[in-house]
């Protein structure tokens, strides 16, 4: 068994699952694996997500070690969002599940007519 913030897994996939659960975390380190970001560019790549839950992820992304914060002193504050090492590492393996996917609809649905 395997312990984290305080929380057992019971298989260490769990912790890689924990790291991207929820409907914004994927997205958000898709966009950030293809360039560094600014919090109002994210917020219009995606407009369902309220600037509270967008706050919310990066913070917890940026705490999991995912998500680098850059401040920069100048008037008015600039803030970028990158990926660390590690989160390129893990958008890498969300797009093989991306790819896995395509492959899978392709092969499963795309041969019915339904």
């Amino acid at each position: 068994m395997h312990s984290k913030r305080k929380r057992d897994f019971i298989c260490t996939s769990e912790v890689t699952l924990g790291l991207i659960s929820g409907k914004w975390k994927p997205l958000i380190l898709g966009y950030l694996s293809e360039q560094t970001y600014r919090f109002n560019e994210l917020e219009k790549l995606m407009p369902d997500i309220t600037q509270k839950m967008l706050t919310m992820q990066l913070k917890a992304m940026e705490t999991d070690g995912l998500v680098k914060r850059e401040v920069y002193a100048v008037v008015p504050p600039k803030v970028e969002y990158s990926l660390t090492d590690v989160g390129q590492r893990l958008a890498q393996l969300l797009n093989q599940l991306c790819e896995f996917g395509e492959d899978y609809m392709t092969s499963t649905l795309g041969s019915s007519d339904a």
